[in-house]
């Protein structure tokens, strides 16, 4: 054999060496990161059921101190939280020793505080549990019960980022009318035999109160995040107009996603991810009222999107609105470790885990059957859309690596 022939082989034997390598290399990453997404979701369904139990075992800390430490700028919680259902178990028992209106926003809620000067936020009871929300996907009250099964998705999802939140029952009463400011005690009044208050918001009325039955009012309480941790307020690029005849850009614009990607802070960094995994979230629980989203101050993007103020879900089982997924369709790109999770999800594991995961909430049963059932059909039609993107632009594209530095460009 010549030599210029043995060289053009050599180099030929050289290539394909390299591009086997590669090939190797990238398949063994990828089933290590698999594994390890799949470990991840055994050991979720292992710690699912949460008792509400106020032993503190091995450690000296109030349950306040140990939820504060958890924060990070990636998740509110970690992965392993034995202390989980000690910290519930106080949010849902310890005695109330101020009570005010609520932050401003547009629904009613009261501001709290605890015993160990905890600040919790409490929503109250609007609708019963098979109540139908018609109309549009944003309308009615808050749902409370929304906010609690909706953190325990957002741990089975694996996300870590919604604040923790339990069902509580408060006696208006005895409970917050003694320790209520002036301005939250001028908005009780009595409507037949029951307690009611309406709060001060935007949308609170005098002829809309929240009724207790009785004294007994029903409700959820959201833990606050540490004041450590200060809120950044951002508005959704996906955000509604709520105009009647007027449209946002994303509602008409196919190609609004490009757009976005050379925005900071989506051009670079895992905020647009975020995106895309709350929307997620979002069109499971049905809630397509995220005008605005919040994350850690001065982040430069590198933080979480917190998923707050989940209450406006879980309205109609029977509406599935497809628009809450208008940035993974549009954008066609999915984090791996998500694409996973929700895999894993399928065939009836979803109800069945979030079934399981809300089982001992003090306000159990959190959701009706029809709810739970919508859950899993919302699910296949993720995977559809999934599917539908990487039919149209292939696997390498639209299945992104969550594990490394990233870029949208």
């Amino acid at each position: 054999m010549k030599l210029k022939q043995r060289v053009v082989l050599l180099a030929i034997l050289l290539v394909i060496f390299i591009f086997t390598k590669v090939f190797l290399i990238d398949n063994l990453d990828t089933s290590a990161a698999n594994r390890e997404d799949q470990r991840a979701f055994q050991r979720m369904l292992a710690g699912l059921r949460v008792a509400l139990d106020p032993r503190l075992e091995h450690t000296l800390q109030s349950p306040w101190e140990i939820a504060a430490q958890w924060v990070v700028p990636r998740e509110v919680y970690p992965e392993d939280t034995p202390e989980l259902g000690a910290v519930m178990h106080a949010m849902a028992t310890k005695k109330i020793v101020k009570a005010d209106v609520g932050y401003k926003g547009t629904q009613l809620k009261a501001l709290l505080v605890l015993e160990g000067g905890q600040k919790v936020v409490f929503k109250p009871k609007r609708y019963a549990r098979d109540y139908i929300v018609e109309g549009e996907p944003y309308a009615g009250y808050d749902r409370h019960n929304a906010e609690v099964a909706a953190f325990h998705l957002d741990r089975i999802l694996g996300f870590r980022r919604a604040p923790l939140v339990v069902g509580r029952f408060v006696n208006l009463r005895t409970e917050i009318k003694p320790v209520a400011t002036e301005q939250l005690l001028g908005t009780f009044m009595t409507v037949g035999n029951n307690t009611c208050f309406y709060g001060k918001c935007y949308y609170c009325r005098e002829t809309e109160p929240a009724c207790a039955e009785g004294d007994i009012m029903e409700g959820s309480v959201t833990l606050w995040l540490p004041d450590v941790w200060p809120l950044q307020k951002h508005r959704h690029p996906w955000g509604r107009t709520y105009r009647e005849g007027k449209l946002a850009r994303w509602e008409y614009d196919e190609s609004y996603c490009d757009a976005v990607k050379k925005t900071s802070p989506y051009d670079s960094g895992p905020r647009l991810l975020d995106i895309i995994d709350t929307a997620i979230f979002d069109y499971l629980i049905g809630n397509a009222d995220r005008h605005h989203y919040e994350s850690f101050q001065d982040d430069e993007g590198a933080s979480m999107l917190i998923l707050l103020d989940n209450a406006k879900s879980f309205g109609n089982p029977a509406l599935d609105e497809r628009s809450i997924l208008a940035p993974l369709y549009q954008c066609c790109i999915i984090r791996v470790s998500t694409w996973n999770r929700l895999n894993y999800l399928k065939n009836g594991v979803l109800k069945s885990a979030l079934k399981t995961a809300m089982s001992h909430d003090p306000i159990s049963p959190v959701l009706s059957d029809p709810h739970l059932d919508a859950l899993d059909q919302r699910l296949l039609s993720i995977l559809a859309t999934v599917k539908q993107c990487t039919d149209q632009f292939g696997p390498d594209v639209v299945l992104v690596e969550d594990r490394m530095t990233l870029s949208h460009l």
